[in-house]
């Protein structure tokens, strides 16, 4: 798959930094521009925003969005990367239709985070990611969770949290 840009949908999760991860391996083994947009929307939605519009709050909202951003490019990639085409985007509005309208070129393909496994994960969350599988008009990349991050979701990661060693009960090792 010889791509132009990849779209990468960032929000900040651990699966959004995964995926940027993943789309910049990407961009950079085939020369492609990297594009990590994150979708925002003002806090209480827009209708709230309709009601009493403030254009000072919206350009604070905007400026935590780009903040979020870059942070979270930081996170996943040590900060811009400086042998990939870089062209980061902050966009109003929701997740899945921002990310299926900026990725629309002809060459895009749009990389997003798949979200956790399991039954009730996918009841409660990753609808981002399904509207981006339904409504793309170019291929994406859903890219699964990290296997550190799923050990540490569900029965197994509480009980990794929650282990109690000898010396938390005041027990050595040898009377243990």
């Amino acid at each position: 798959m010889s791509a132009r840009r990849y779209v990468v949908g960032v929000s900040g999760s651990a699966g959004s930094l995964q995926a940027l991860r993943h789309a910049a391996l990407l961009a950079r083994s085939e020369g492609a521009v990297l594009v990590p947009v994150l979708a925002w929307t003002p806090p209480g939605g827009d209708q709230a925003d309709r009601h009493y519009p403030s254009p000072e709050l919206r350009r604070v909202w905007q400026q935590a969005a780009w903040g979020r951003l870059w942070r979270a490019i930081e996170l996943a990639l040590g900060g811009p990367p400086a042998d990939v085409a870089f062209s980061p985007e902050v966009i109003r509005g929701e997740a899945g239709h921002v990310l299926t309208d900026v990725a629309a070129e002809p060459g895009d393909v749009l990389v997003i985070g798949a979200g956790r496994r399991g039954s009730m994960r996918r009841l409660l969350a990753c609808h981002v990611s399904r509207y981006c599988v339904g409504h793309a008009s170019c291929p994406v990349v859903a890219v699964p969770p990290s296997p550190l991050e799923e050990e540490l979701h569900g029965l197994h990661g509480w009980m990794l949290r929650h282990r109690m060693h000898p010396e938390d009960a005041g027990l050595s090792a040898a009377d243990a």
